[in-house]
């Protein structure tokens, strides 16, 4: 209550800030005379003033009057286009590391020339992040043109460039790129050998167009790059055969336990996208199993050599009950594409995880790929927190603003349109089933054709997008289909969409990036008419005036969805294609009760308000009561994303903090050419370690088991000592002095090869051992940790907190992998023979070749661990990687690694000795 009155009285914090933001718009406009009294030359010079000013200490702030005025005269002059005062605005708040909500057709690529021009002049390297590299492409070169102009040099990161072309790009002053390559580069970067491998400079800002798609609906997908794995193609192949013969688990009953026992194999749960055997259903499925061959009749699913075939069975079943085909993925030239389930666009080379992609391919029966194991993997929402500062723009963030603040700190600021919007938006209307719905949108669509009106259909899936193209083919409605399957034609369609009468179905794509005119695209008009020149410039000018007057005088663009998606957020995105920079324009859902949204979350309110009406076939029901009702169904499904989102960022924050560590070590590693001392801590612990195992500290000497630490050392050295005979002829020895005689005789033999071979020969060689097997064990421990997140979830059941249970292991994983680092290294070390420098860069090389050309990059789903369910890339060994280690071999540390007082490597946050290591 007192806070509705203290935003009458004192406004909205949004409000205040936008107050204040305002008078240095009128400073910058103050500057704008002066400024265009200047030349090209004197105006170019501004970019030199303001790198010394600095360099000397001036911050940003103190510079972004200046430098934002300078940048609104360049743009006029060489685009002949002048930032509107919403626009400073919206670039004042992206300086300040905040997202900007600004409307479609508000100019957002133009924006970004602010905050990225000062801060380039600041010596900052700034990155501005598109969704694909057509648009990376584009504003590179449009906007470009303006950089170019005060002296700045701009560079574009596209997918497939080479390494030099990619380090040329990154040397830039700003960068545009798409955010799957700047995660690429940076997992790239972390696998490199030496220094000059490497592409990326340091991560100072980013700018980021469309963020709440990067950061929100691609937060769940992080970036893999993957190296080949075992192949059990046949495995596959033989499970998708057997799914048909299990039969799914109809109804439910009143209690869990009369749903248990409700006949059939298996239970899927569409709400949460699960699948569940039952009891009859393992038995069902074991017996299929033996008699396939695939298991013998003694052992049974629940055996542990049997995990990676129960994860087969999940995998398959999953991609028969879960994954449609032209809803979830199309099958094109004989390979299964993914289709984004929030833009509908197609995304090749993008792979389900976790086997469930292979499973897929055996079902469509086509050519099924190899698996690969994880060799490096970031999520987006742990690659841009790296930034020092972070900001955004979309035209729909509000929605989605706690948790931008929550993940990212990135506070959302709702920036007003230059010009009012007259967007009329409808109530919804509720029909009973799916084909009253759609008798009812081709009437719609029939009579905004008679008025001239052109419509934007837009549909949540190809399925429906092309159900709906049948009913308009049968009515003899001219219209064109815009979805993934007809993603090559998707400018020329946009273009077309907003012509007098023009019918348009899309799916969510909808052309985020391009606008829809009213009218039609007179700028692709004219380029055509550039090719054959068969109409005068000024004629076609005149026409696209009459049509676009025309389309205006109909009520401009009528938007119609033909249903509610999970968020309200995609459907403000579909209600933004219409009603840009003043134009009209109206939009409306038709929903019915056979719809997703209302079927699986819906309140059956509506179903019961329905009933009681007595609504007779045809009708629908239209009041405000029920939008409301469909958009607390949507808060409840975001919400409930939300908490995915959180959880599973949650455990990666886990993988996060060791990732830090990791890649800090490589970093030490490939910027120092002598790590001779890092290699004699190691190797003096790691005879400690070993004499330990021999000689129990404070032992009887004929407690000492002397065969075993000779033939540890044997193993671990390559060298024999005859520590027996040493005690036998010395009473001198005891405990201490053995140690140290050992360790003298390994760090003698040690010396004497780095004199033979030469020492700067011997840094070389330890530099690149240690490389190596730090890459080789952070691969296994990866895979080790994809195993223990996948079965967490199922420690619930024991009464125990999975994420608690997540970080121990995870830190004892660590630990041992660091462990093994070290042991690994020392070992190598001690046993290589090479002659001469030229072997240990051939070797280098070797290694790179090979890891480069083995190399997949792959944007994979994941899900957060769940308990007592099995879902996407959880619950099982996913068979994907080679586990050459015992799974259930307890992990122990073997010695103190961490300080006290530094953070615990689990991830929690707190000092070490307050977490894992509190005594």
């Amino acid at each position: 209550m007192f806070s509705k009155v203290a935003t009458k009285i004192f406004g909205s914090r949004n409000q205040r800030m936008l107050k204040k933001m305002a008078k240095s718009v009128d400073d910058i406009g103050q500057l704008e005379p002066h400024l265009q009294t200047l030349s090209d030359d004197e105006l170019r010079a501004k970019t030199e003033e303001f790198k010394n000013r600095a360099s000397s200490g001036e911050d940003s702030a103190a510079l972004l009057v200046e430098a934002f005025a300078v940048t609104r005269e360049a743009s006029y002059r060489v685009l002949n286009m002048r930032h509107f005062d919403v626009q400073l605005i919206g670039g004042m708040v992206l300086n300040e590391g905040r997202i900007a909500e600004m409307r479609t057709g508000e100019g957002k690529t133009l924006v970004a020339t602010l905050p990225a021009y000062l801060n380039a002049v600041c010596g900052k390297a700034v990155h501005v992040v598109t969704v694909n590299d057509y648009l990376a492409q584009r504003d590179a070169e449009w906007m470009g043109k303006i950089y170019s102009f005060l002296g700045l040099s701009v560079g574009v990161i596209l997918s497939g460039q080479d390494t030099e072309s990619k380090r040329s790009a990154y040397a830039c002053d700003i960068v545009y790129g798409t955010n799957n390559e700047y995660g690429f580069d940076y997992l790239r970067d972390n696998m490199a050998f030496s220094a000059e491998d490497r592409v990326q400079r340091s991560l100072d800002f980013a700018v980021i167009d469309e963020v709440d798609s990067i950061l929100i609906d691609e937060a769940r997908t992080p970036l893999v790059i993957s190296g080949p794995a075992e192949n059990s193609s046949e495995l596959y192949s033989a499970i998708n055969k057997i799914i048909p013969a299990l039969d799914r688990q109809e109804g439910s009953g009143e209690t869990p336990e009369e749903e248990e026992e409700a006949p059939g194999d298996f239970n899927v749960d569409e709400k949460n996208r699960q699948v569940a055997l039952t009891e009859a259903g393992h038995e069902s499925a074991e017996r299929l199993l033996i008699e396939a061959g695939l298991l013998s009749e003694e052992s049974t699913l629940y055996d542990v050599g049997n995990i990676s075939l129960l994860h087969h069975v999940y995998a398959g079943l999953r991609a028969h009950t879960l994954f449609q085909r032209d809803v979830d993925y199309i099958v094109r030239d004989g390979q299964i594409v993914i289709i984004d389930e929030f833009s509908g666009r197609m995304m090749p080379g993008r792979r389900w995880s976790d086997g469930l992609h292979q499973a897929v391919e055996a079902k469509e029966g086509v050519s099924i790929q190899q698996e690969n194991q994880t060799l490096a993997s970031i999520t987006f929402q742990n690659l841009f927190r790296l930034y020092d500062k972070l900001s955004g723009m979309t035209g729909t963030a509000d929605t989605e603003s706690v948790e931008f603040q929550q993940i990212y700190g990135l506070e959302v600021a709702v920036i007003p349109t230059n010009q009012p919007m007259i967007r009329e938006d409808l109530s919804d209307l509720v029909y009973r089933t799916q084909e009253e719905k759609y008798v009812a949108i081709l009437d719609d669509i029939k009579s905004c054709r008679d008025q001239n009106q052109p419509v934007l259909v837009g549909t949540a899936s190809i399925e429906a997008s092309e159900y709906l193209s049948n009913l308009l083919s049968k009515e003899k409605i001219t219209h064109e289909v815009l979805n993934a399957k007809q993603h090559g034609r998707e400018a020329q369609i946009i273009a077309q969409a907003g012509k007098p009468g023009a019918v348009t179905i899309a799916t969510n794509m909808a052309g985020r990036g391009t606008d829809i005119v009213l009218g039609g695209n007179l700028e692709m008009e004219l380029a055509a008419n550039e090719v054959d020149q068969t109409l005068d410039v000024d004629a076609i000018r005149d026409a696209w005036q009459k049509q676009h007057d025309q389309v205006a005088d109909s009520g401009g663009l009528y938007v119609l969805g033909t249903e509610r998606n999970e968020s309200r957020r995609v459907d403000n995105q579909l209600r933004g294609r219409c009603g840009r920079q003043g134009d009209p324009g109206r939009s409306r859902f038709y929903l019915s009760l056979e719809d997703n949204l209302l079927r699986i979350f819906g309140s059956d309110r509506v179903s019961g308000l329905m009933e009681k009406l007595g609504m007779e076939e045809g009708e629908a029901i239209e009041h405000s009561w029920v939008t409301r009702a469909i958009e607390n169904s949507q808060k409840k499904v975001e919400g409930r994303n939300f908490d995915i989102r959180k959880q599973l960022l949650e455990y990666d924050d886990v993988a996060n903090e060791q990732r830090k560590v990791v890649y800090e070590q490589r970093n030490t590693l490939m910027a120092s050419d002598d790590i001779s001392e890092t290699v004699e801590i190691a190797r003096e612990e790691v005879i400690n370690e070993l004499v330990d195992l021999g000689i129990s500290p404070e032992s009887l000497e004929e407690q000492w088991d002397i065969p075993l630490l000779e033939k540890e050392i044997e193993s671990r050295f390559g060298i024999s000592f005859p520590i027996q005979d040493w005690l036998e002829s010395d009473d001198s020895l005891h405990e201490e002095t053995l140690r140290m005689r050992i360790r003298d005789e390994i760090v003698d033999a040690y010396d004497k090869k780095v004199e033979s071979v030469g020492g700067p020969v011997m840094r070389h060689l330890e530099k690149a051992v240690m490389l190596k097997t730090l890459d080789e064990q952070w691969k296994e421990h990866l895979a080790q940790m994809d195993h223990l997140r996948q079965g967490i979830g199922l420690r619930g059941y024991a009464q125990k907190n999975p994420r608690q249970e997540y970080k121990r292991e995870a830190f004892e994983m660590f630990s041992a992998m660091l462990n093994q680092v070290k042991n690994d290294v020392v070992g190598l070390l001690s046993k290589v023979q090479v002659q001469s420098d030229e072997q240990v860069t051939d070797m280098e090389n070797r290694q790179r070749q090979q890891n480069e050309s083995d190399r997949k990059y792959l944007h994979q789903d994941a899900e957060a661990p769940a308990v007592g369910s099995l879902t996407a890339g959880q619950g099982v060994d996913t068979g994907s990687a080679k586990r050459d280690v015992d799974s259930s071999r307890p992990f122990v540390r073997t010695g103190a690694k961490v300080g006290r007082n530094e953070p615990c490597p689990c991830g929690s946050g707190k000092k070490y000795k307050q977490c894992h290591g509190k005594l």
